[in-house]
């Protein structure tokens, strides 16, 4: 069984969480920029047995896709290219900027800590792979 990561994408950073290779529990990998995140996620994947990415998908409250989708779509568009036989699944994210930033004040971090906007992506990512990992398990139950 390999990892799941997932790609908490912005215009110019991406935040990036891992599970364990059992696809328990969702940590915190990296930031990257996001004109990067290819490259970077090659070497990854040359390091470690990858089952899946996915990636956060922006909505608005009405559940259609958000105008952030127009530089989340090439990245997309490049990793399908660059891993064609890799498993990517899109994952709403609403809310999980605010649910970040809510954790990170609550973890009793410095407020410069608080302003680190590549932190807030790669908790947003931890947050939106640990609510994948809860539906697929909600649904597995349900089989």
């Amino acid at each position: 069984m390999g990892r799941i990561l997932a790609l908490d994408v912005g215009r110019k950073r991406t935040g990036i969480a891992t599970t364990d290779p059992q696809q328990i529990i969702a940590t915190g990998l990296c930031m990257q920029p996001t004109h990067e995140v290819v490259n970077y996620l090659k070497q990854y994947m040359a390091a470690n047995d990858v089952e899946a990415i996915v990636i956060g998908e922006p909505t608005t409250v009405h559940g259609v896709p958000s105008e952030s989708m127009q530089y989340i779509t090439p990245l997309v568009n490049q990793i399908r290219r660059a891993f064609p036989l890799l498993r990517l699944e899109m994952y709403d994210e609403r809310f999980t900027s605010r649910l970040a930033q809510q954790a990170i004040l609550e973890s009793g971090a410095r407020k410069k800590q608080r302003q680190d906007k590549g932190l807030v992506d790669m908790v947003s990512a931890v947050i939106i792979l640990q609510s994948y990992l809860e539906a697929r398990t909600w649904e597995r139950s349900r089989e």
